[in-house]
C-alpha cells in the first residue's frame, strides 16, 4: 500500500529557499531529511539508492523537482557525483517503470544506430524526452507512460491524449521558455510515432499537440525556414551536389553567390585538436572571413570524391559552359526551387518564396537559438556568482575557448536534428 504522509510531512521543505541552495546544501537537505526515512525503514541511505516513486510517496519530491531546476541534476547524477554513493549505471530518468524506461532507450538507440545520429544529438533527444517524463509524471502522479496507449489499453483514448496534453500544462506552469516545449513536443511526437509503427502504441497522444498549443517564439527574422522544411530539403536530396548545396546554405549560411563560386582550395580543414574545419573568403559583406563547419562534412566529401580526378578545376559546382568556371548565382536560385518544388515546401513561407535566402536566415535564428541555449545553461552559474545577466558568466566565468566549444556543441547538435533523415 502507498504511505500517504501525514499533514505534517506533506512539505519539510517549506522553509527552505531553493534558488540559493548549493549543491552542498543539497547534500545537507539528503542527510538531514532523506537518509533519516530511508533509515527508519530498515534501509541504507549510503547503499539504498531511493526511487522516484519513493519521494512521492514520502511527500518529497520537491527535492528532486529543485534539484533538476536549479542544478540540472537528475538524482542519478546526485548520488553518483555529490553524494559520491556508488556507480549508478545507465541514464537516470524521471521514470521507475521500466517497460517506459525500455521504450525511452529503445527509440534513441534506433535514432543512433539507423539515423547516423552524434552523440550530442543523441543526449539533446534524451534530456528533452525526460522532461517529458516529469512532466508526466507530476501533472498524472504516473510514470507508465506505455500502458495509457497499449492497443489492449483500458485507458479511453482521450484520456490518453488528455494526460499528455496535462504533461505540457505542466510545463507552461513551470514557465519553461516557448522553444524549449517546441523542442520537447518535437522529440514526443516522434517517440510516440515510434511507438505506434513499432505497434508498442495504437494512439499518439501528441498528434494534436501543435493545433492545442501555440507557442510562440521570438524570430530575429521575419521570414525564414523552419527545422522541417530544412530536413524535407535534405531528405529530397539525390545527389552529392544537391546534398552540399543544401547543407552550405543552411548549415554554413552561405550567401547563394558564395555557394556557387566556393572553392575547395578556401575550405581549411588542418586545425588544432579544440578546434573545427572552416571556409575562408579573402572579402565578404556584412560577415566574418571564416565560417566554421561544425556540421556537413560528409555532404562535402562526398561532393569532393564524385568530382575529384581529371581535370576537375577545384569548384565544388563547376559549370560546363559560360564565362566563368563555375555556377552562378541565379544557377543556385534555380537548383534550389527545383530542389524545393520536390521536397515539397509550401509556395509561400510568411508570404515569401522559399529561396537560398530563406535558408541563410534559418542558419541565423538557429545561432541566435544555439546562444539562448548557452545561456539557459549558465544560469544556475550566474546565479551562485550574484549575477543576474548569465552573459557574465560567458564573458567573466568561461574562458574564450570554452565558451566558442559550447557554442559550437549546441549549434551541431541543432543542425544534426534539423538535418536528420527520417
Amino acid at each position: 500500500m502507498t504511505k500517504s504522509p501525514s499533514p505534517a510531512e506533506e512539505d519539510p521543505f517549506a522553509d527552505v529557499r531553493w534558488t540559493t541552495c548549493s549543491l552542498d546544501d543539497f547534500r545537507d537537505l539528503y542527510w538531514e531529511v532523506v537518509a533519516p526515512r530511508l533509515d527508519a525503514e530498515g534501509r541504507d541511505p549510503e547503499t539504498h539508492r531511493p526511487t522516484h516513486q519513493w519521494f512521492r510517496d514520502e511527500g518529497l519530491r520537491g527535492f528532486l523537482a529543485a534539484l533538476r531546476r536549479h542544478h540540472d541534476r537528475s538524482f542519478g547524477e546526485f548520488w553518483r557525483e555529490d553524494l559520491a554513493l556508488g556507480d549508478d549505471e545507465g541514464y537516470d530518468w524521471a521514470t521507475d517503470d521500466p517497460d517506459t524506461r525500455e521504450a525511452l532507450e529503445t527509440f534513441l538507440d534506433r535514432r543512433r544506430t539507423r539515423h547516423s545520429l552524434q552523440q550530442s544529438s543523441i543526449d539533446a533527444k534524451r534530456r528533452r524526452l525526460n522532461c517529458y517524463v516529469e512532466a508526466y509524471r507530476e501533472a498524472n502522479d504516473a510514470d507508465d507512460l506505455l500502458s495509457p496507449v497499449a492497443s489492449d489499453s483500458a485507458t479511453p483514448t482521450h484520456e490518453a491524449v488528455n494526460r499528455c496534453y496535462a504533461a505540457f500544462d505542466w510545463l507552461n506552469e513551470q514557465s519553461y521558455s516557448a522553444r524549449t516545449k517546441i523542442r520537447v513536443r518535437g522529440v514526443v511526437d516522434d517517440w510516440y510515432q515510434h511507438l505506434v509503427g513499432r505497434r508498442l502504441a495504437a494512439v499518439n497522444p501528441a498528434t494534436g499537440l501543435y493545433d492545442e498549443f501555440k507557442w510562440q517564439t521570438e524570430d530575429s527574422n521575419p521570414s525564414s525556414l523552419a527545422a522541417r522544411h530544412v530536413r524535407a530539403l535534405a531528405r529530397a536530396a539525390e545527389s552529392p551536389r544537391e546534398r552540399l548545396l543544401v547543407v552550405a546554405l543552411a548549415a554554413w549560411g552561405l550567401r547563394a553567390n558564395e555557394v556557387a563560386s566556393l572553392h575547395v582550395s578556401q575550405i581549411v580543414r588542418d586545425v588544432g585538436d579544440d578546434e573545427v574545419p572552416y571556409v575562408t573568403f579573402a572579402e565578404r559583406k556584412n560577415g566574418p572571413g571564416e565560417v566554421n563547419l561544425v556540421y556537413g562534412l560528409d555532404a562535402l566529401d562526398a561532393r569532393t570524391d564524385r568530382l575529384a580526378g581529371g581535370d576537375w578545376s577545384g569548384y565544388l559546382f563547376p559549370s560546363g559552359r559560360g564565362e566563368t568556371p563555375h555556377a552562378t548565382r541565379e544557377t543556385v536560385w534555380s537548383w534550389f526551387r527545383e530542389l524545393a518544388e520536390r521536397a515539397g515546401l509550401p509556395e509561400k513561407i510568411d508570404g515569401e518564396r522559399p529561396s537560398p535566402q530563406l535558408c541563410r536566415r534559418y542558419w541565423y535564428d538557429t545561432y541566435t537559438s544555439v546562444l539562448e541555449g548557452v545561456l539557459e545553461g549558465v544560469e544556475d552559474i550566474a546565479a551562485e556568482q550574484g549575477s543576474d545577466d548569465p552573459r557574465v558568466v560567458l564573458s567573466n566565468y568561461l574562458s574564450e575557448e570554452r565558451a566558442r566549444r559550447v557554442r559550437r556543441e549546441f549549434m551541431r547538435s541543432e543542425l544534426a536534428e534539423a538535418f536528420e533523415m527520417r
